[in-house]
């Protein structure tokens, strides 16, 4: 007798420590039978017991005080409850039945009036089946979503439809009375539930088609948006390859989520309630044992979720990791040739893929382990309906049509949860990629409440910047751009030219000092009017794959075909568009079926089209060839007075006509003035000028051969 309440003991001791994990099963009533079997078997298992976590956690203050939260009180009267209501229907005894309404009268008055009530110390946050803010964020799947649930239903109720009819045909069969009528009307119920459970079928698969391409669509409409109000200085934020993840990998991660997985949770919660006020007419006693063992599959979904959740989030994170990794490697794979480097990063990356590798077997090992165990729960809980329904047979409390009805209707309860749990961890994934994704979107956008930019001046005071704290690229940079003028800003490689344009064009705004445009501080400036008013043209601006007319009106969306050509006649490339097909010309990606001055010609036309009042351009004649600068040249001193224009470049030759020149070295304002003032100095900007006009005339002269 000893070794049975140690067993016992150890059993309910498991039983309280799955509790623990799994919100829906209870933790203390295990946890006092174990105490109880402990005291009677062991001294020494009772002190071992006593000294464990879990008693310390639910069970001694239970114990010393009398008390337990309300929460612990309802799962506790509940699990109570439904065991002995299932004990209640299962006996026919009639003293046995009143002995356990006397327990359960007994047990609520002991819990009502012995047990005080006292608030949870901390408390715990449930897992999570259904993610609210997902759905919110995607209200037009919510209706294809609900849609499908009901068209699977009326699949549930065609099934059940055909199930009854066959069963009430071979009963009639098995008692030699078959009419022909009977079989004809068996026969076009079940042809007609055939048909509808087909269509049932088809139009679930289209509706979850039509739930997942709304929430792709949705979902990527907001990633853009975000991106759009963060900016340009996004990356500051967030690397560009975990971007592309999130909008790409992460999102199609969440199409079986909204496709498949929520249809089928609210239909298993519908299901089985449907089955059981069927089966209820034919046996209370079989309908109510089935439906007390359909929630043994979510609270294994439950348990494993809390695993789950842990390991796809490692997962996920682990593959975010990787993805910037390769990125970067692939980016920087020439440099690393160069400088020998490569091995070592080959190295590195074959490290991260056996990370990522190690994890993916983890995933895999978890998921069947947790099929395995729904799949012993869905097939056990079908075989108990067949053995219940032979009990019932037998004792002549039913007929054969509903002991047939039972048999086959009994794996219904269990498959829409067996689905569910397959579903599930496919979801998970994808749950896990949302953490990702409202990571992204609950970012802080800098234009949120920040002030408009006005027409004017830009004015730079004590500008300092740096991308490191201690590696300053720019210190007490001060100058003046008046509205409507021509500034070029110019230096030697590295002093800080770039840097400067980007901060002005409000890439970069984590900046001491002053800048400020119309009089509005860029730093507090709301993004879209930064974007609204200043249009920055680099030496390597992007052509997106499309027409020329779709990568045009992307500055302006209004733009009338003749605004556009108007612009590719500034640029100088109207003729050739119109050579190429006109305004529907199709450009490859990144525009590589042009030549470095087109590509950089038709950048140029867009930005006319942006028509802002500031232009900055970022070194945009460089690498392109000279009929191309020329052009771009001439649109740029065209700007001039109506814009204002702000040039930097290495050809010094291209800023000579500028209202004003300033000169960076070394981050800081080392000159200023006009071409003329600068050359009469004869200091950093004369030296640079008449350094490259050197080499630039023996070049010219054939010194070079090419």
């Amino acid at each position: 007798m000893k070794y049975l309440y140690i067993l016992l003991g150890f059993l309910f001791f498991a039983l309280g420590a799955i509790g623990a994990v799994v919100p829906v099963l209870p933790t203390t009533p295990f946890l006092l039978l174990a105490a109880f079997f402990f005291a009677r078997g062991s001294e020494r298992f009772n002190r071992w017991f006593l000294s464990t976590s879990l008693y310390k956690k639910h069970l001694e203050a239970f114990v010393r005080s009398r008390s337990m939260t309300r929460a612990s009180k309802v799962l506790t009267l509940g699990f109570a409850s439904s065991m002995l209501a299932i004990a209640f229907i299962a006996t026919e005894l009639l003293y046995l039945r009143l002995f356990i309404l006397l327990v359960a009268v007994y047990k609520y008055y002991y819990f009502a009036t012995r047990i005080k009530t006292i608030a949870p110390d901390k408390p715990r946050k449930p897992s999570k089946m259904m993610n609210g803010r997902l759905l919110s964020l995607v209200e037009h799947s919510r209706r294809y979503i609900l849609l499908g649930v009901a068209v699977n239903w009326i699949g549930l109720l065609a099934n059940i439809a055909a199930v009854i009819s066959i069963a009430i045909l071979l009963q009639r069969v098995w008692e030699g009375r078959p009419t022909g009528k009977l079989v004809l009307v068996a026969g076009s119920i079940t042809a007609l539930a055939l048909a509808v459970r087909l269509l049932c079928s088809y139009l679930a698969t289209m509706l979850a088609y039509r739930a997942s391409v709304n929430a792709k669509k949705s979902l990527r409409s907001q990633i853009y948006r975000k991106l759009l109000k963060l900016g340009s200085s996004y990356r500051s934020k967030v690397s560009t390859s975990e971007v592309v993840q999130v909008a790409v990998d992460g999102v199609e991660q969440l199409e079986h989520y909204f496709g498949r997985y929520m249809p089928q949770l609210f239909y298993s919660l519908l299901a089985p309630a449907t089955l059981f006020a069927v089966l209820s007419f034919i046996s209370l006693k079989a309908a109510v044992i089935l439906l007390v063992c359909v929630p043994l599959i979510p609270v294994s979904i439950i348990a494993i979720m809390r695993i789950a959740k842990r390991l796809f989030r490692k997962y996920w994170g682990i593959y975010v990791n990787l993805g910037d990794s390769f990125l970067e490697n692939l980016q920087g794979l020439t440099t690393f040739k160069i400088y020998r480097a490569d091995e070592r990063r080959h190295e590195e990356m074959n490290r991260a893929a056996e990370d990522f590798r190690k994890v993916t077997m983890k995933v895999l090992t978890m998921q069947l382990n947790s099929v395995a165990i729904m799949d012993l729960i869905a097939f056990g809980g079908a075989g108990l309906g067949a053995g219940i329904a032979a009990y019932e047979l037998a004792a002549g409390r039913i007929g054969l049509w509903g002991a047939l009805a039972i048999v086959l209707l009994s794996a219904e309860f269990f498959i829409p949860l067996r689905l569910l749990g397959s579903f599930f961890h496919i979801a998970m994934n994808g749950m896990a990629a949302s953490d990702n994704i409202f990571r992204l979107l609950d970012m802080k956008a800098e234009e949120e409440g920040a002030a408009p930019i006005s027409e004017g001046d830009i004015r730079l005071e004590r500008l300092s910047f740096g991308y490191e704290p201690d590696r300053p690229v720019l210190r007490n940079v001060s100058l003046h751009i008046p509205r409507g003028s021509l500034v070029s800003i110019v230096g030697e490689s590295g002093s800080g030219k770039s840097t400067l344009a980007a901060l002005m064009a409000g890439r970069e705004r984590d900046y001491t000092g002053g800048l400020a445009i119309g009089g509005t501080e860029l730093s507090a400036a709301a993004g879209e009017s930064i974007m609204k008013h200043v249009t920055w043209i680099g030496h390597n601006s992007y052509i997106f794959r499309g027409t020329v007319e779709e990568n045009l009106r992307m500055a302006a969306p209004q733009a009338s075909e003749t605004d556009m050509l108007e612009a590719l006649g500034q640029v100088e490339l109207r003729e050739f568009v119109l050579m190429q097909g006109g305004l529907s010309c199709v450009l490859e990606d990144q525009g590589s079926n042009l030549s470095g001055g087109q590509r950089q010609r038709l950048a140029l036309a867009r930005a006319l089209l942006h028509d802002s009042p500031v232009y900055i351009f970022d070194e945009a004649t460089s690498n392109i060839d000279v009929e191309s600068e020329n052009s771009i040249l001439k649109v740029i001193h065209s700007l001039a007075g109506k814009k204002t224009v702000v040039l930097i470049s290495h050809r010094l030759a291209n800023v000579v006509e500028s209202d004003c020149i300033y000169v960076l070295a070394g981050g800081e304002v080392a000159e200023s003035g006009t071409h003329t003032r600068l050359m009469e100095r004869e200091g950093l900007y004369a030296r640079l000028f008449l350094g490259q006009r050197s080499i630039e005339e023996y070049v010219q002269g054939g010194g070079v051969y090419a």
